[in-house]
């Protein structure tokens, strides 16, 4: 009639109601009984089974008692234990609350009242969005609204709420195997500001560089807000134009600069005449070019392009002696001219005076040529001293990148990314342009296979095609032909990224026509297209269509393939229908095929990014900033690093751990006249070893590669590509014996 295995509780009920029946039927016998001695029988029998029963109530209660003690001391060791943790914590029990710590109660003061036994998560998460306490309380609102309507499939859950005073919880909703809810609310207050004290020392010191590099132009440098006050300048663009040092602080408008040039007649008159005019001019047309002659005899070229964000840039380059020699060289042609008239009438008696004139123009030839071999030696050392801080804040910011992934920091890093990659390819723009200018002595052709390079650039872009949903296709090749393979890579990636950047849908196509002895490269989009009266002026610098949204770039790219089209004889031709998409080809001179020439091998083939790269990595790199960031960067990666930061000291870490290493990565311009040349012969002498070897270097000539030709290592460019020196290192380092290298731009 009972069961053993039924609580307490249910037990002592059920021995109630049979107790007071057997009670019930003893007084119906005694009414009825036929004898005195039946009653008392039934009496006696029925006292045994009430003591019986007695007895069973009697330990039962005590087995309850006991129950309900250990009960007590369950739920006040829980409470204490609750009470220790460092974070608020509730549990939810068919929904409902069942218990929780204080500091679950005190994190929102306002609404601690409301926080009873039997609350529910839902009405929990209401009474969040009702707080005073909440520092953004549309934000919260919308990830509690998250909340109330639950995690997909009943899946673990957590948000960030941000309080006043500058406090930050995590939330976390957990849901246990018996089905309970757990609310774990975590103090992240510490966390937050310390990644955003490293997030502003970070882009403080991207700054630092930035303004280091403007510093150590030769050009006058001033950048200007959208509200025309100053930003950035460097110290030149207050020198050549002659203005007072507070004139140029932060926040000085530039109609105040230009009226302090007009007002002390810094300028002559001519030269000014319609200053008033320049800000709507610069609004207008969206450049502003002027020459202006300096009171204090100098000749100044002064330059204003919009930038994407409305503001302007600022630049004035000191031409006096450009422009004095101009005048000096008109003068003397007059001369000669003059001279020449009178040599064709009288030649015979001029002919000493004509053998003058050569000896002149000989001398000034050469003048010219030695102002060039200047230039080039001073682009090269900038391309260094520039590129070097860009090198290591992108090995930094991908190390960070990888650190801060999952976290709330890392949209802000893929920003922090983005920024440098801008700043990058807009250093890289600038550079080329100068090359350019010098007469085209940065290019030398060579015959090579033009497939590969369409599969190269088709491998750079193909992450970035595929974030916008569009296809990137191209067309096998196997033509070969007669270009600089550098800067013809630089023109077919640009025209590749203009067309991914202005294409929102659809698809974009690289493949080449041969046209009788010339091959035709062309690039398709169906894009935003080009308007017709754009389509004249889209090559020139700072220069980008009026259909173009702003913030598209610094209308650079274009104008460098048209240089670099210009210089190496080949045409470049446009068509385009706007809202249909545009082609741009490039036609080239094809050359014989050849199948022993350099470029065979493909690094790009490489094994993927797949494991840690279990390598002992040699790094020869004299800047600490970069070696820093490089050892960081190959360490994420699993492999075993010695940095060096000369010769004698890669020499002698190799002879410490006694064997060589698996790859050298060496910088190519060391202290002291070292180079990274020196460092791989020195090495591979002590160890007796072919070490496979990386030079990795700014200096954009060519006789670093050659000289990786000769001394069998592969040169790779600085800003260093993450994505292809992981391949590099894997293709280098598993190559079964050396292949002839070719350099990565």
């Amino acid at each position: 009639m009972i069961d053993p295995n039924a609580p307490p509780e249910v037990v002592i009920e059920r021995q109630a109601r049979i107790i007071d029946a057997l009670v019930r039927r003893a007084s119906r016998q005694h009414e009825v009984g036929d004898s005195a001695y039946a009653l008392f029988q039934s009496a006696v029998a029925l006292q045994g089974q009430v003591w019986a029963k007695t007895r069973d109530l009697e330990r039962t209660s005590s087995e309850l008692e006991i129950a309900r003690f250990d009960r007590e001391q369950t739920q006040r060791r829980l409470t204490e234990a609750l009470d220790a943790m460092e974070g608020g914590f509730a549990l939810f029990n068919e929904g409902r609350l069942q218990v929780c710590n204080d500091l679950f109660k005190s994190i929102l003061p306002d609404i601690s009242a409301r926080i009873l036994p039997g609350l529910t998560v839902e009405d929990y998460f209401r009474a969040l969005q009702t707080s005073r306490h909440l520092a953004d309380p549309d934000k919260a609102c919308r990830d509690l609204a998250e909340a109330i309507r639950g995690p997909a499939g009943g899946a673990s859950m957590s948000f960030v709420l941000e309080l006043q005073a500058d406090r930050w919880f995590q939330i976390s909703q957990q849901r246990t195997r018996s089905g309970n809810i757990i609310l774990l609310q975590t103090e992240i207050t510490d966390i937050v500001r310390k990644n955003r004290m490293e997030k502003d020392l970070l882009i403080d010191m991207q700054a630092h560089y930035l303004q280091a590099a403007f510093d150590h132009m030769s050009l006058g440098i001033c950048t200007f807000s959208r509200a025309g006050e100053v930003t950035i300048r460097n110290g030149r663009f207050r020198e050549l134009l002659g203005v007072p040092y507070t004139l140029v602080q932060d926040g000085t408008e530039f109609a105040t600069i230009l009226r302090h040039i007009r007002d002390n007649r810094l300028v002559d008159e001519a030269d000014i005449a319609d200053i008033d005019h320049w800000p709507a001019e610069l609004r207008g047309e969206g450049r502003l070019r002027k020459r202006l002659h300096h009171a204090s005899g100098r000749v100044l070229d002064l330059h204003v392009h919009l930038l994407p964000d409305r503001g302007f840039l600022v630049d004035i380059a000191d031409v006096t002696l450009e422009s004095r020699a101009t005048e000096l060289l008109e003068k003397r042609v007059r001369e000669r001219t003059s001279e020449l008239t009178e040599a064709n009438r009288r030649l015979r008696e001029q002919h000493e005076e004509q053998r003058r004139v050569e000896e002149e123009l000989r001398l000034a030839k050469e003048e010219v040529e030695a102002a060039m071999s200047s230039k080039t030696r001073f682009l090269a050392a900038a391309s260094h001293d520039l590129l070097q801080p860009v090198n290591a804040a992108k090995l930094l910011i991908s190390t960070l990148a990888e650190t801060a992934a999952g976290t709330a920091m890392a949209p802000l890093v893929d920003r922090l990314a983005g920024s440098f990659g801008s700043m990058e390819s807009l250093l890289h723009a600038l550079l080329d342009i100068s090359r350019l200018e010098s007469t085209g002595s940065a290019l030398t052709p060579t015959e090579f296979c033009l497939g590969t390079l369409m599969t190269e650039v088709a491998e750079d872009q193909a992450m970035v095609a595929a974030q916008k949903g569009l296809r990137l296709d191209v067309v096998p090749c196997s033509a070969w032909v007669r270009s600089d393979r550098q800067y013809l890579m630089r023109s077919l990636r640009n025209l590749v990224v203009n067309a991914i950047q202005y294409t929102d849908r659809g698809r974009v196509l690289v493949g080449c026509r041969r046209r009788g002895g010339k091959v035709v490269l062309q690039v398709w989009d169906t894009g935003i297209g080009i308007l017709p009266a754009d389509q004249a002026r889209i090559f020139e610098e700072f220069t980008r269509a009026d259909n173009v949204p702003p913030g598209s770039g610094m209308g650079l790219g274009l104008s460098i393939v048209e240089r670099t089209c210009r210089h190496l004889g080949h045409g470049l031709t446009v068509r385009s229908e706007p809202g249909l998409g545009s082609v741009f080809a490039i036609e080239i001179y094809m050359a014989p095929p050849r199948t022993d020439g350099p470029g065979v091998a493909d690094p790009g083939a490489a094994p993927g990014e797949e494991g840690d790269l279990n390598l002992i990595v040699l790094i020869v790199e004299n800047d600490p900033e970069v070696l820093f960031a490089t050892t960081q960067k190959l360490e994420s990666w699993g492999a075993s690093v010695l940095a060096a930061g000369s010769t004698a000291e890669a020499v002698r870490l190799v002879d410490e751990i006694g064997m060589a290493p698996d790859v050298i990565l060496a910088d190519y311009q060391l202290d002291g006249g070292d180079t990274g040349i020196a460092a791989i012969a020195a090495l591979r002498a002590a160890t007796g070893s072919h070490i496979p070897a990386i030079m990795i270097t700014a200096d954009q000539g060519d006789e670093v590669l050659g000289a990786g030709l000769a001394g069998d290592f592969t040169v790779l460019r600085k800003p260093v590509q993450l994505s292809r020196l992981r391949p590099l290192i894997d293709w280098k380092t598993r190559a079964p014996a050396p292949a002839t290298d070719e350099s990565i731009a």
